[in-house]
């Protein structure tokens, strides 16, 4: 189907003219500014000019998130790893809602989508790993940097290979651990240490953040499937049942976020490896 538009310009001598049909005369007259129009067929394979503008909304929660990441890493070197392994929280949540903003508001963009995933590599990538490092695992030596290196090379695999996947993975799981639960991990472990004074200088502490560090890496880049919520849609009615859950969730993790959010993460980094499991015992493909 053909596309028109009126195309306006000047001609005062040709509206003059005697020859000028009548009609067109008539309807210059009822516009009064000596404008007339003209129907231009717009060719439909053309594609039109769009704005280069960005949309404010979800990059701005998206600049929040980052900001969130760089007060992480600040805050590890100033060795406030309370406060830094917050502010990765902090980001995990703002992560999670400028998608949502996005698709809610109709604003995807392409930038949108490069500019989230530079975001979280900084952000649950180097942020983690740096914090982690600052924390226990600099006394390993080059063990500790290995570790947090297996870390942040994972996040960054794990984000490039979303980045080419997103339009034949199925939108109902993720493969590998997201990058934003790996880095929740990691932080939760040094929260739920620093906040019961736990002495990092002890053998097993850093030992632990290791294994923490090369397992979240490497299950970030495995083919483990790992829910992803995609599929939970706010604007329509869920059971009451789910309301309950949520303001349980709410009252555990209020009484005690650092342990209540550990464990969260912990039971959810795991989750992929159950559904292979069982995908693999059972024969049957867990939807």
């Amino acid at each position: 189907m053909s596309t028109f538009r009126r195309r306006g310009r000047i001609d005062r001598s040709r509206l003059s003219s005697r020859h000028t049909p009548s009609t067109e005369r008539q309807w210059a007259e009822e516009l009064g500014d000596g404008i007339d129009y003209e129907v231009e067929e717009l060719d439909p394979h053309k594609p039109r000019l769009r704005s280069k503008g960005i949309y404010l909304l979800p990059n701005a929660f998206t600049t929040a998130a980052l900001f969130c990441g760089f007060f992480a890493i600040v805050n590890a070197m100033n060795h406030q790893f309370e406060i830094a392994a917050i502010a990765i929280f902090a980001s995990l949540v703002l992560d999670g809602m400028d998608g949502r903003v996005a698709r809610m508001t109709n604003t995807q963009s392409a930038f949108g989508e490069q500019y989230d995933s530079l975001a979280d590599m900084v952000s649950f990538g180097v942020a983690p790993a740096l914090v982690a490092y600052e924390w226990a695992l600099k006394d390993l030596g080059k063990w500790g940097w290995l570790a947090a290196f297996t870390y942040c090379a994972g996040a960054a695999l794990r984000l490039a290979r979303f980045n080419v996947n997103t339009s034949v993975v199925d939108k109902k799981f993720f493969q590998g651990l997201p990058s934003p639960a790996a880095g929740a991990l990691m932080a939760g472990f040094i929260w739920l240490a620093d906040d019961n004074k736990i002495p990092v200088r002890d053998t097993a502490i850093p030992w632990i953040t290791f294994f923490i560090a090369v397992y979240a890496g490497l299950t970030m880049v495995s083919n483990a499937r790992f829910y992803s919520g995609k599929a939970l849609d706010v604007r329509y009615r869920v059971p009451f049942g789910v309301m309950v859950l949520m303001i349980l969730t709410f009252v555990l993790i209020s009484s005690n976020p650092p342990l209540t959010l550990f464990g969260l993460f912990v039971v959810y980094s795991i989750s992929g490896y159950v559904i292979w499991a069982w995908e693999r015992l059972g024969g049957k493909r867990f939807s």
